[in-house]
């Protein structure tokens, strides 16, 4: 099992709206087949599997990171044909939590008379499929927010000079962990401060996450790198009803998605940007701040990891702080992340935080 999971790792961001699934099935005591959803979400993990395995499938255990598909879409249920290659057993960790599947993958694996263990490295894969199972299940995708700060919590000077607070090895695993994520996600002050291009880049990877720029009033530069790349790589622009309309038409015009979302007390609702996304199909979305949204999301509960990048230099308390106001009175007001790694990136020290529950 734990090597299906790394091979559904492999391509996470780069299918949704589909689970990145791993499948692998063994014959005694060797492995005759593996797969994991392909780009686009298709072909699915087992069929790939199936097809390495051939006529070994027959007799064989499937070792599966998620319940199979029991429905039909553009593709066959996965459950069906795990029956029809002969596999013997199915090890998941749990059920798919979507109404589509939710049960009925593992009853029609039952009803084949096809052993079934489940429970198997649960938590792990409960990890892997978050963003897939919090978008079936609360209709928004996954939330990691990631902070790159001094030993004193700033990412920029007073002056609003932030290049480059971290080294270029914790700068390339950025790259590596936008390209695992559906969508990098910014405000709209750090477009204006940064000019950004959001792309992962240096890692010879094709695939480029979606952009997504979350601003009330579509303040944005017309002329810089985000409009310039528009027609290239995808750009939704997350923006209050009354945005300019003018303004619409243009970013329109480049190649932008725009995507209206609901405002509460001046400032554009969060709750509903993310509704939108996982409408829109996205399940992991990766937000590199700025200060503002960082507070937003925390506000709202809307952060599931944590992932911080803390150089050893110190800015001061006129520098620009990590995190914007968020106007917590009591410390047990503040929500509580369980640590799950540190380790030095270059120069860097890299600390990942998650939920508790995942």
């Amino acid at each position: 099992m734990a090597l299906a999971l790394s091979l559904g790792r492999r391509n996470q961001g780069a299918c949704w709206p589909n689970p990145a699934v791993g499948c692998v099935i063994v014959k005694g005591t060797r492995i005759v087949g593996r797969g994991w959803t392909a780009p686009g979400g298709r072909p699915h993990a087992e069929p790939m599997a199936l097809e390495q395995a051939g006529a070994a499938a027959r007799g064989a255990t499937a070792y599966v990171t998620l319940e199979p598909c029991a429905h039909h879409g553009k593709t066959p249920p996965c459950a069906e044909a795990l029956i029809k290659a002969g596999i013997a057993r199915v090890v998941a960790p749990f059920e798919d939590s979507d109404p589509r599947v939710s049960g009925q993958g593992f009853a029609m694996l039952r009803e084949a008379g096809i052993e079934l263990t489940t429970g198997v490295l649960s938590r792990q894969a409960g990890r892997d499929h978050a963003g897939f199972l919090l978008k079936a299940e609360q209709g928004r995708p996954m939330v990691t927010l990631k902070l790159a700060s001094s030993f004193d919590g700033r990412i920029a000077t007073a002056s609003g000079h932030s290049q480059w607070i971290t080294g270029p090895d914790a700068r390339r695993l950025v790259h590596g962990m936008r390209a695992r994520h559906d969508a990098v996600m910014v405000g709209a002050g750090t477009v204006r401060a940064d000019d950004p291009s959001l792309t992962v880049r240096d890692l010879g990877i094709e695939h480029q996450p979606v952009r997504v720029v979350v601003s009330r009033h579509l303040e944005l530069p017309l002329m810089g790198q985000l409009a310039r790349s528009a027609g290239d790589v995808p750009l939704w622009l997350c923006h209050g009803s009354g945005a300019d309309g003018e303004r619409v038409s243009a970013w329109e015009g480049l190649g932008a998605r725009l995507v209206p979302c609901g405002v509460i007390s001046g400032q554009i609702d969060m709750a509903d940007v993310l509704q939108k996304l996982g409408e829109a199909g996205l399940t992991r979305v990766f937000c590199e701040g700025g200060g503002a949204l960082a507070a937003s999301l925390l506000g709202a509960d809307l952060v599931d990891e944590l992932v911080g990048f803390t150089a050893g230099l110190t800015i001061g308390g006129d520098g620009l702080p990590a995190i914007g106001a968020l106007g917590l009175q009591r410390l047990d007001n503040a929500a509580r992340f369980r640590l799950l790694e540190t380790r030095a990136i270059g120069a860097d020290v890299l600390h990942h935080w998650v939920r508790a529950q995942i």
